[in-house]
């Protein structure tokens, strides 16, 4: 009888896993919308969340929410986008997205969103390149100053400040190692045609209007 319980665990937490990425691969709109949400959802709590000073100096800025899901066997997977700022605003989104499995005694699931502010061109050229990026390798990356209180000395010390947020709150995080890889399926099928995250991120191709509502909220700051 354990046995079978344990097999049927097993069996849960590798179904929790695939359909989380299937959940993110039916459309980029819906990583575009909750970007949008997390965007909202900083502003609205200014003494606990990432300074705005810091995304009026940002070159870019990625937002991927993940999923871990599992029972005995954990698995993680997550989708996102990543845009730039050009000399006419925002960019368009291009598709990113992050993923693993591991084993540990974890239960439940638990979604968290995490918020990559790309403070130089370098780190901007990286997510262009169209393949994987490893953060804290050739891109330095560093735990983001939270709230008010860092408004007046906020200078970059990274190429990529990382945060997270999760039930409501905001955290820096040091994510060194994470690799977010560049979805080349989900920009061809949201731009309706092939395209480059070079293209994308330096503005040359046509914005479709589902990421007006992004690009407005960034261009706020």
């Amino acid at each position: 009888m354990l046995k079978r319980v344990l097999l049927f665990s097993l069996f849960l937490a590798l179904v929790a896993t695939v359909n989380v990425s299937v959940t993110y691969a039916e459309g980029m709109q819906d990583d575009i919308n909750r970007a949008v949400a997390t965007i909202h959802a900083f502003r609205n709590m200014p003494d606990k969340s990432i300074p705005q000073e810091v995304l009026r100096r940002a070159r870019g800025v990625a937002i991927i929410t993940v999923i871990k899901a599992g029972f005995m066997v954990s698995g993680k997977g997550g989708s996102g986008v990543v845009l730039a700022r050009t000399r006419r605003g925002w960019s368009g989104p291009s598709a990113i997205g992050t993923g693993g499995a591991g084993f540990g005694f974890q239960i439940g699931a638990e979604e968290t969103e995490f918020v990559f502010v790309l403070n130089t061109y370098e780190a901007v050229k990286a997510f262009s390149q169209g393949g994987n990026v490893q953060l804290g390798g050739a891109v330095s990356v560093a735990a983001g100053p939270l709230g008010r209180t860092a408004e007046a000395t906020v200078t970059p010390v990274a190429a990529v400040y990382t945060y997270s947020r999760s039930q409501g709150l905001f955290a820096g995080v040091s994510l060194a190692g994470t690799i977010i890889a560049t979805r080349s399926e989900a920009n061809a099928e949201y731009y309706g045609r092939p395209v480059t995250p070079r293209q994308i991120l330096y503005g040359k191709v046509r914005v479709p209007a589902g990421a007006a509502r992004l690009q407005r909220a960034l261009a706020r700051y």
